[in-house]
């Protein structure tokens, strides 16, 4: 499935046209765009489509799309970002890694506008695992993460990908990683930079991006080092590195200081 907010219409029929000739249904939500025409014309690759009035966050679209793959009596439910690029045969990569307790399976590495992203791994049982994985380009066993409660809406857009698969592991489940697997995702209006000798992304994120980044990571950090204290530990420094590139690098710098002390205090 395929969550939209504000997309280029062009990237989105783009990414569904091979998705639809390879057979594999899909479903494209629109978060509450002031202009859903897009739909139209994914609704005539053959896709499902549905809009809704008010944007409330991608955890919500990400649950219609769970829905519609139980709906569909699907395993797996693919979730893919308006501005992913998926090479061919991207899912048969991904389903080759599958094994009974793979919660989450994600490609190996991820082209982003500071080159390639690779997550943290080790080794279990001959697999390749991680802790977490970004949503776009990953595959969800549809009834796990169902009886888990599905993503969670109440984190709106930011670490709900985190929270699923932390709620995965904490259910036993693997976060898999297909190996040699590489899908390209832009960061709208990102860009990289130096930081103390390491290529890393200035995503560019506004105030209020900003303070429920903050926000939603310090929620999951008691669960996160109950979890794996150097992933939960690895994870605030991630935004901590944040949090400094939008007050140094980047515009509206006070305004971006002012949403991430926001992010540290109780919501209101």
């Amino acid at each position: 499935m395929v969550p939209g907010y504000q997309p280029v219409a062009f990237e989105v029929s783009v990414l569904v046209a091979p998705l639809m000739a390879a057979g594999i249904p899909v479903l494209v939500v629109d978060d509450g765009s002031a202009d859903a025409s897009y739909l139209d014309a994914c609704a005539a690759l053959g896709a499902s489509v549905l809009r809704h009035d008010a944007n409330e966050g991608i955890a919500r679209s990400l649950n219609d799309g769970l829905a519609f793959a139980r709906e569909s009596g699907a395993t797996w439910l693919l979730t893919v970002d308006q501005d992913t690029v998926l090479p061919d045969g991207y899912v048969p990569s991904l389903l080759a890694f599958a094994h009974a307790r793979a919660g989450v399976i994600g490609a190996e590495t991820i082209g982003d506008a500071s080159g390639d992203l690779r997550y943290p791994t080790r080794e279990v049982a001959g697999h390749l695992v991680t802790d977490e994985v970004f949503q776009t380009g990953s595959l969800w066993r549809v009834e796990a993460l169902s009886a888990l409660g599905g993503f969670d809406e109440s984190l709106g857009i930011d670490a709900v990908d985190a929270e699923a698969c932390l709620k995965l592991r904490e259910a036993g489940f693997a976060v898999v990683l297909a190996r040699g697997v590489r899908l390209e995702h832009r960061y709208g209006s990102g860009h990289a930079v130096r930081l103390l000798g390491r290529s890393v992304v200035a995503t560019g994120h506004s105030p209020a991006r900003r303070e429920t980044m903050v926000r939603n990571r310090l929620r999951l950090f008691p669960r996160e080092f109950q979890q794996s204290p150097a992933h939960a530990l690895r994870t605030l420094r991630r935004v901590g590195v944040n949090v400094v590139l939008g007050v140094t690098v980047e515009d509206d710098r006070w305004a971006k200081a002012k949403g991430s002390l926001r992010g540290l205090l109780p919501r209101g």
